[in-house]
């Protein structure tokens, strides 16, 4: 018997294709020497020097008019940015030169590989939290060195174009991060608010409040009326904002993007003012390193309370948060540019490379990771900026505020510093974005609450896996029970039960295809069986075995089986694995009615019934 002739799926091909595809049915593999080559190829074109060099994009075109605005939004977010960079470093347990450090060399490396103009690179809340712990086990040096690789690992995945990983991190995960590392951070700036000396075992959400309930009668009345008094008055500066006509409009737009300069300035001037009377009423910031920092290698090796670390020592004790905190950098960096884009795409492969320039720049000069600030990036939008040559503005005024001004932030009170991070951390928890979920999809509530529980009581780094993985579990359940149509049919005197998976089927739907398909069998008792893979563009060993094994099944209850429409690659898996039963049972009319009327009854079950 003539097995190519049997091929009746080939119709409308030309005589010629369908013997070759009769007689070739080898799987494809991709030429990895022209793949590797045609990478390295387009590494020197002209569209991949301007996509990595975005400055040589907007350069060309730079105007006076385009640098005056990037001055005046570099340097408006750099008076915001001072004051919380400082705050950010008590966040970390380091002493608050170190937030300047932070602050200066990422907006210079930004400002030239940045491709969103309205990102500013700098020390953020969420990342300040998670360098608690190594600077608790390594001191300053662990900071500096998680800085280093940090970028390190950025500047890897980026070369391996890992930016869609981030795609596997869904807004419900995202926004439960951001919301549990805010409530952390409120909870653990309670004691600066409140005045408390004590520490606690950690800055952890649990610790925290546990702290603040054993220590609460320590709390001081100075420290506490101004650090609430300052709370209020920049949650209502923040709430004015652009209200009003004309030039009151004006007034309170610029009035609240100032606020947490005035609000630091103002403390510090009324510690300095009580301290000509010899009178303290705060607790103060204290000393603050003046100068520049200098240009040395990260730190591959320290001595911390007595003991000394190696570098594998170090790596061993910062543990998960190398791998955590440049995920959450990334994750910051391109849900920020998103925000911002305005429909434009943003280049995730090229985030991470410039993030991770500029956190390996940065550890050069003693600064902790960093990333794009949600805050400042909005207030650097609203200033106007053309280009993010702004943050250079920015980098050169915090080296100002370096080398003239750390004298006299030995006054700031604490609690204003406090006050500062708890107003911010308000307005970053996304009320909206909860609420949005509620309203459009029920169920990513549970992906959100398990990232915020886990995230709170487990610590950010496990919690932000534990909602990935919850979350994953979703896409997961919907690929191993995909949508299958069925209907029945009367065709030429016979019952024809049709059944169509509606996507691709891997090995997680094999079983769940087969029973299907057995049950509705068992159901409708029709005579041929027709299943239809018009969507199906992708099957796996495991899923050809279960059809495989549903054929048989069928035939065992002298039922008909015909495949109809499956797609070229389809078929050549199936011939691969059983070439004489499958061959004779693909179709590809047009229509159903096509299909039985040119199939002849029992030639394609009766002579292969013994094939299995």
């Amino acid at each position: 018997m003539n097995l190519e002739v049997m091929d009746t799926a080939q119709d409308d091909a030309p005589a010629d294709s369908r013997s070759r595809e009769s007689l070739d049915h080898r799987e494809d593999f991709p030429n990895l020497r022209q793949l590797i080559g045609r990478h390295f190829a387009n590494l020197w074109t002209k569209e991949t020097a301007l996509r990595r060099l975005p400055v040589l994009q907007w350069a060309p075109t730079y105007r006076l008019s385009s640098l005056l605005s990037d001055a005046i939004a570099g340097i408006t977010v750099g008076l915001t940015s001072i004051p919380q960079s400082i705050a950010y470093a008590t966040v970390a347990n380091l002493e608050p030169q170190y937030g300047l450090y932070s602050n200066f060399m990422g907006s210079f490396v930004y400002g030239f590989l940045g491709s969103v103009k309205e990102i500013t690179v700098a020390p953020t809340a969420v990342i300040a939290l998670m360098v608690q712990q190594p600077v608790l086990d390594l001191g300053p040096a662990g900071a500096i060195l998680l800085s280093f690789l940090s970028g390190c690992i950025m500047l890897l995945l980026g070369c391996f174009n890992f930016g869609f990983v981030v795609q596997f991190i869904s807004m419900p995960v995202i926004t439960g991060f951001i919301t549990a590392a805010a409530i952390t951070i409120i909870s653990s700036q309670l004691k600066s608010l409140m005045g408390i000396a004590s520490s606690g075992k950690s800055s952890g959400f649990v610790d925290a409040w546990v702290n603040l309930y054993e220590n609460i009668g320590e709390t001081r009345l100075w420290d506490s009326v101004l650090g609430f008094s300052s709370l209020a008055l920049l949650i209502l500066l923040t709430l004015v904002k652009g209200r009003g006509h004309g030039r009151w409009k004006v007034f309170t737009k610029y009035l609240c993007l100032l606020r947490n300069a005035m609000i630091v300035l103002s403390g510090g001037l009324i510690a300095y003012i009580c301290s000509t009377q010899e009178v303290y009423p705060f607790k103060l910031t204290g000393k603050v390193a003046s100068g520049l920092p200098s240009l040395e290698l990260p730190p591959f090796e320290t001595d911390h309370n007595g003991k000394h670390y190696d570098f594998i020592d170090m790596i061993r004790t910062l543990g998960s948060s190398v791998i955590s905190v440049p995920l959450i950098s990334i994750l910051e960096i391109v849900s920020i540019g998103k925000a911002f884009s305005r429909g434009r795409l943003v280049d995730a492969t090229q985030e991470m490379l410039s993030l991770g320039c500029c956190n390996v720049a940065s550890s050069f000069v003693s600064s902790i990771p960093t990333t794009a600030s949600f805050a400042r990036s909005a207030i650097n939008s609203s200033s106007g900026v053309v280009t993010p040559f702004g943050g250079v503005f920015t980098g050169v005024l915090v080296l100002l505020a370096l080398g003239l001004l750390t004298d006299y932030f030995y006054f700031i009170p604490k609690t204003t510093l406090a006050a500062v991070i708890i107003a911010a951390m308000i307005f970053i928890i996304e009320y909206r974005a909860v609420a949005e979920m509620w309203r459009i999809k029920r169920i990513d509530i549970v992906p959100f609450l398990a990232t915020v529980v886990s995230c709170l009581f487990l610590g950010l780094e496990i919690g932000i896996v534990v909602g990935i993985a919850v979350n994953l579990c979703f896409p997961l359940y919907l690929a191993s029970r995909p949508r299958i149509t069925h209907r029945v049919m009367n065709i030429n005197e016979m019952t024809v039960l049709i059944v169509r998976p509606d996507s691709d089927l891997a090995f997680s739907s094999a079983e769940y295809f087969r029973e299907k398909i057995l049950k509705l069998v068992n159901c409708t008792l029709p005579q041929v069986v027709l299943i239809d893979g018009e969507w199906v563009k992708f099957v796996d060993s495991t899923v050809v075995r279960n059809l495989s094994s549903t054929v048989s099944d069928i035939r065992q209850q002298e039922r008909h089986v015909l495949l109809w429409r499956w797609d070229k690659n389809v078929r050549s898996a199936l011939y691969r694995f059983k070439k004489r039963k499958f061959m004779p049972l693909l179709k590809n009319e047009e229509t159903a009615e096509m299909v039985i009327e040119n199939w002849k009854p029992g030639y394609s079950n009766e002579s292969y019934v013994n094939i299995v």
